[in-house]
């Protein structure tokens, strides 16, 4: 009873259920409407017998904001990169401004490369990731949250002010019949592609070492490995 046990334990499950595509969703870009932008870090004040401020945007925000960072990445200046852009929010500038400050290559922007690597993960696979690629999708992730990536840059912090808008289109009203408005922050990173390749490269090779797949596994995972920049 204990031999039959044991190999059951070892087995694959009869049935592993693909994966549903809703399950796994991702945004591609911020649902920001422009018209209710109402400052900038670049704006310009209203000239004289002006009532009306000029608002700017850097190209890269305006692509990030309907394509995120592949659309960022299309344009000319940032096609040999890859482009990561953290933001936050708040009403409070000082606040934002302080998180931004501190935002750091070497402690936090590990978090934005090691969500984009387990996306990867996720949508390459036909099954979900854990049966697909067994420990090595849990353990690359985890190296990929914690890893080191020599070669970012930290480019420019850039935020916008938004005026708050109810689902009826009006100002929403706080306690003091103020109009409450909200800034949001970005900052920009980018590291060249082949720096970054050669990083992940190394990382699952690391990563390798730490596990034994199956053979579907390890199939699975050669698979991922020779496609893993497609798309990336």
């Amino acid at each position: 009873m204990v031999i039959l046990i044991s190999a059951c334990a070892n087995q694959r499950p009869a049935y592993i259920p693909e994966v549903d595509s809703s399950y796994f969703q991702f945004e591609r870009s911020i649902d920001i409407d422009i018209g209710n932008i109402i400052e900038t870090r670049d704006t310009t004040p209203p000239q004289e017998f002006s009532q009306q401020e000029t608002l700017f945007f850097p190209e890269w925000l305006l692509a990030f904001f309907f394509g995120g960072n592949e659309a960022v990445e299309m344009t000319g200046f940032y096609n040999d990169k890859y482009v990561f852009v953290a933001l936050n929010q708040s009403q409070s500038f000082t606040t934002l401004n302080i998180w931004a400050d501190r935002f750091s290559i070497q402690y936090d922007f590990s978090m934005l490369a090691g969500a984009r690597i387990e996306k990867k993960m996720i949508l390459s696979a036909s099954i979900y990731p854990d049966y697909e690629y067994g420990l090595f999708f849990e353990r690359l992730v985890k190296n990929a949250y914690t890893g080191e990536y020599p070669g970012t840059y930290k480019e420019e912090t850039y935020w916008i002010k938004l005026k708050n808008i109810n689902d009826d289109g009006y100002n929403e009203e706080d306690e003091n019949n103020d109009f409450p408005e909200t800034y949001m922050f970005f900052i920009l990173f980018t590291i060249d592609k082949q720096t970054m390749q050669k990083i992940i490269e190394n990382m699952i090779a690391k990563t390798l070492t730490e596990v034994t797949p199956t053979a579907d596994q390890a199939a699975a995972i050669n698979n991922l490995r020779q496609n893993f920049f497609t798309g990336f």
